[in-house]
């Protein structure tokens, strides 16, 4: 069984070596940071979002999706990114609430914050806050911030939980949730589970959509819904299971279908009373899409 501790070395170790690549001149991308291909994390921005953001934010990117260019951001609001990385996202958002609002990052990798804070100074923007800490415990107040997204980083954590309840904490009444995500649509093969390295791909920690609505509404958030972006056939599972070995790439076929980014939204209620049930979740998201 992973523990906790194994899991946040493992991302620590993993995605500060991403950093590196990108900081020498390379580009990092999910699995090929953990050594396999990636069809998680390719174009998820277009020219027009990533124009004029330093390339360095874009190259170090290691999201499943684009949180920013679905979730709704108002000018003058105040904005986390959950496990900002190189900053891309919240550039993005710095630029969408404008210089009334603010945009914070917080990640725990020593060396992402270092790339950020050089993407930040190239990127001109003044909006933009970059705090080292973790998810598990956000370094903000409560009720003050309008909206928390995340791009493919809370299935890294296996306190998902707390992450969730930090969130919600964090979040002014009223406040949205945001983020881009691996979901599971149906069984995962335990091998794939159990193997550390795919933790570090957005894989092996991945929740099913109906555990990720129920933790969501457990943490006090009402209206819960998955919006799926992409599912991930054999094809795609064989290119990310590349270099884990001949028992995992078997299980590609077993995979189809099953593994899916999604854009996961809620929201915490104007009030709250004490002991105000959990909200009821939305029906799970992993059946035949609509058009």
């Amino acid at each position: 069984m992973n523990t906790e501790t194994d899991v946040k070395d493992l991302v620590k170790s993993r995605y500060g070596a991403a950093a590196a690549q990108v900081t020498q001149g390379g580009a990092c991308c999910g699995a090929a940071a953990v050594g396999g291909s990636d069809p998680i994390t390719s174009d998820l921005y277009d020219a027009v979002q990533a124009g004029g953001l330093p390339e360095k934010a874009l190259l170090a990117s290691l999201g499943c999706g684009n949180p920013t260019a679905l979730a709704e951001l108002n000018p003058g609001e105040t904005v986390l990114d959950l496990g900002s990385g190189g900053g891309i996202d919240v550039l993005l958002s710095a630029r969408r609430v404008g210089p009334t609002g603010m945009a914070f990052g917080l990640d725990m990798t020593r060396e992402m914050l270092a790339l950020a804070a050089d993407n930040k100074k190239k990127s001109g923007l003044h909006n933009v806050f970059f705090l080292r800490g973790e998810i598990e415990n956000i370094p903000l107040p409560d009720d003050s911030v309008d909206v928390v997204i995340s791009n493919c980083v809370i299935n890294l954590s296996a306190d998902k939980d707390r992450v969730l309840r930090e969130a919600f904490r964090v979040l002014k009444p009223g406040g949205r949730f945001a983020v881009s995500d691996v979901v599971v649509c149906g069984e995962m093969p335990p091998a794939i589970r159990r193997n550390m390295e795919l933790w570090a791909g957005c894989v092996a920690g991945a929740l099913s959509d109906t555990d990720y609505l129920a933790k969501l509404a457990a943490a006090g958030f009402e209206n819960a819904g998955i919006e799926l972006t992409r599912i991930y056939g054999a094809e795609d599972a064989l290119e990310f299971l590349a270099g884990q070995g001949a028992e995992l790439q078997a299980l590609a076929a077993e995979v189809d279908g099953k593994f899916a980014s999604g854009f996961v939204r809620a929201r915490k209620p104007l009030a709250a009373a004490v002991d105000r049930p959990a909200a009821a979740a939305t029906p799970s998201c992993c059946g035949p899409r609509a058009g």
